[in-house]
């Protein structure tokens, strides 16, 4: 932890919260892991039912569960990323931090069982495949738009499997990658952060 930082202060500002990472990790926050402010946002959204398990589909190193985590106590926050150094990353802070409702696996989100989550969470998690790899986090995963056509239909199915109810946050993500089955019932258009409920 920040030596003489409380909690408090840690989880104020992107700056101080950064802190705890690697200085690699820090330089490409702004680019790549959620804000401290949207956070809080989707993880009062998320975690409108106590007791819910709320999984973010490409956590990175950990910056949305953690914040989550530490602002809505009584639900659990779930990240699966595939590159085990930011898991390894994600997991030093939060045992540092002392977050006890947040939990990281390393894997690939289409092996994963979704009924064990309630609501999810991602930050257009599939959108590296697209871009030049100078914007890549790092070169340990393979990276193409037919993988990102993948991806993005495998969740846009799982989703639409979902029951009503289930709530979806998103962060600079394309609606029309989100079912018809789900109404939007929030939309910041400068942030690009949206809310939205399974109907039927």
């Amino acid at each position: 932890m920040i030596i003489n930082t409380t909690k408090e202060e840690i989880f104020s500002t992107d700056k101080q919260f950064d802190q705890l990472y690697p200085l690699q990790i820090r330089r490409i926050s702004y680019l790549h892991w959620t804000p401290i402010e949207i956070a809080r946002q989707a993880a009062a959204f998320l975690g409108a039912t106590p007791g819910a398990s709320i999984l973010d589909i490409g956590a990175g190193v950990g910056k949305f569960c953690l914040n989550a985590g530490y602002y809505v106590p009584d639900c659990h926050f779930y990240g699966i990323e595939q590159r085990s150094r930011l898991v390894a990353i994600a997991t030093q802070v939060q045992q540092e931090l002392g977050i006890t409702n947040a939990s990281f696996i390393h894997g690939d989100f289409t092996q994963l069982d979704f009924s064990a989550f309630d609501h999810f969470y991602f930050y257009n998690p599939f959108y590296e495949n697209l871009v030049d790899e100078s914007l890549h986090i790092d070169d340990t995963i393979a990276h193409s738009e037919s993988l990102y056509e993948y991806y993005a239909g495998y969740l846009y199915n799982l989703l639409d499997t979902r029951p009503a109810g289930t709530r979806i946050a998103t962060y600079q993500s394309s609606h029309t990658r989100i079912p018809a089955s789900y109404q939007m019932v929030k939309c910041d258009v400068d942030t690009l952060f949206s809310c939205w409920i399974k109907i039927e």
